[in-house]
């Protein structure tokens, strides 16, 4: 009888651990998509303002799977496509734009990502006072590496709205992970030269 009492404990204190981690979980994701939404809306307006101003680099929104350039990175020698949106799709053919920051060049947070496995492969030797040149239909930028992160997967400070032209680049870390990795390294860059 104590033993399928100490049974029943461990199985109803197995569930409820089951049900709280999955609480936690959900909590977690919904507040992170809440907040990628709340600052995709914020970049989407800031992007509208920007083109009713006439100051806008680009005539318009790309769709989602358009290419919208390349991403020079002198130091590894690579010259890297890069397309609207960070679906598996466009991740799968180069760098992913996200669609919710402005585009390269613009005044605020472009944000572009890529497979720690296929694309940044190597993107590990790039570091601070590196250059990372972006090339588009609207001209040629070229950013400097400011500073190096290394963030949790679900860190959203990545994508923040900036006060000036920032490129952040990020990828999957360790670079050597297998499976899904649990951090990001990330490199932020400003813009220093704007050719168009």
């Amino acid at each position: 009888m104590a033993k399928k009492r100490t049974i029943y404990f461990f199985s109803l204190g197995l569930i409820l651990f089951g049900i709280l981690f999955a609480a936690i979980n959900g909590y977690k994701y919904v507040k992170g998509y809440t907040s990628v939404q709340s600052i995709s809306e914020e970049t989407k307006a800031k992007h509208t303002k920007t083109q009713k101003s006439d100051l806008t680099l680009y005539p318009r929104i790309p769709k989602v799977g358009e290419n919208i350039g390349q991403l020079v990175i002198p130091k590894l020698h690579a010259v890297l496509p890069i397309y609207h949106g960070t679906n598996e799709e466009e991740l799968e053919k180069g760098v992913g734009h996200y669609a919710g920051s402005v585009l390269p060049g613009e005044q605020d947070n472009c944000v572009l990502s890529g497979h720690r496995d296929t694309v940044f492969r190597r993107l590990g030797e790039v570091g601070k006072g590196d250059l990372l040149i972006v090339k588009t239909a609207a001209g040629e930028f070229t950013y400097k590496v400011r500073k190096v992160r290394i963030v949790d997967a679900d860190n959203r400070t990545v994508i923040v709205p900036k006060p000036k032209a920032t490129l952040t680049v990020s990828t999957c870390y360790p670079f050597n992970f297998i499976g899904s990795a649990p951090q990001r390294y990330v490199l932020v860059a400003d813009l220093i030269e704007n050719k168009k």
